[in-house]
């Protein structure tokens, strides 16, 4: 297990290297934004099927919901990424965990707490600094993109959740084949260079398809905090590779609305993982205190 463990953790690194490269690889690749999703997903949707091999299509509300949510991230997230920076698109998807905290309250029966409150307000006081160009300038309407898609992510998570017990991984396969569908038709009219293919051939195989599999194959052998830790890396490196490729550097504010999020989102994340590892801890101490009064003669309580 230790070794699973090490193994899972370096997959999960390789995960968010490949998600993070999604800003770069967008800016660099010429077309229509729409195409261009829909050839990645294209691309990302024949990985996972050799992958899954035989996958397990039930058909099932939440399955096709899960579909129908990856399919609006991914086509809300290429448009933000060509209308502002790839710094605002990444960071104000990255508030998906807090939605994921309010929805989840009724969704799945798990209460908001004060620390989740929290970490809204502080999410939401983040995110308006992405929007302080005002309503006419294009960088809003591509940031009001990417906050929108960080409510369908949290959704698209939500219901992958709910499939817990079967193989979630069918609904981001049917997500990026209804992507397809939708995306192809826009690349009509916009022919795309060989560059462009090479482009969209790494995004759909490797920045989708890859990162996907991996994960999915790493979560089983982590801790929760591992994987909220890992998961950062993708914020954080997904601007470094656009400033460092393109010359697209972020903003003070973003750069300050961003640190806002991060730090909202993976302080919960991190406080939350601990709560089950403190339960779990005073469990094997009071066995531990029960096995010491039983030794000694006297009856536990």
């Amino acid at each position: 297990m230790v070794r699973e463990r090490k193994e899972a953790v370096v997959c999960l690194i390789a995960a968010a290297l490949c998600w993070s490269s999604g800003g770069v690889l967008i800016k660099w690749i010429q077309g229509n934004p729409l195409g261009i999703a829909g050839v990645r997903s294209a691309f990302a949707a024949v990985l996972l099927w050799i992958v899954l091999r035989r996958p397990r299509f039930d058909w099932s509300p939440v399955q096709i919901g899960g579909a129908v949510a990856y399919a609006a991230t991914v086509l809300l997230y290429v448009p933000a990424v060509k209308m502002t920076s790839a710094a605002n698109a990444i960071l104000l998807q990255y508030t998906a965990p807090i939605y994921i905290a309010l929805f989840g309250a009724w969704f799945l029966g798990e209460k908001a707490t004060w620390l989740d409150w929290l970490s809204i307000a502080v999410t939401l006081g983040g995110m308006a600094l992405f929007f302080r160009q005002g309503l006419a300038s294009q960088s809003f309407w591509g940031d009001f993109l990417a906050a929108l898609s960080g409510v369908t992510i949290a959704w698209m998570m939500l219901l992958l959740r709910k499939q817990k017990a079967g193989s979630p991984l069918e609904s981001i396969l049917l997500g990026n084949v209804l992507t397809a569908l939708v995306g192809l038709p826009f690349l009509v009219g916009s022919p795309l260079s060989t560059r462009d293919w090479l482009g969209l051939a790494a995004l759909g195989m490797f920045q989708l398809g890859l990162a996907y599999a991996l994960y999915g194959l790493a979560i089983k052998y982590v801790t929760a905090l591992e994987a909220v830790l890992i998961a950062t890396l993708e914020p954080i490196l997904n601007p470094i590779w656009v400033a460092l490729l393109v010359g697209e550097v972020p903003g003070l504010w973003t750069l300050v609305g961003g640190g806002l999020v991060l730090i909202a989102v993976t302080a919960r994340g991190a406080l939350m993982a601990t709560k089950p590892l403190t339960a779990l801890r005073q469990v094997h101490a009071e066995q531990n205190v029960s096995e010491v009064r039983t030794c000694s003669g006297r009856p536990s309580a």
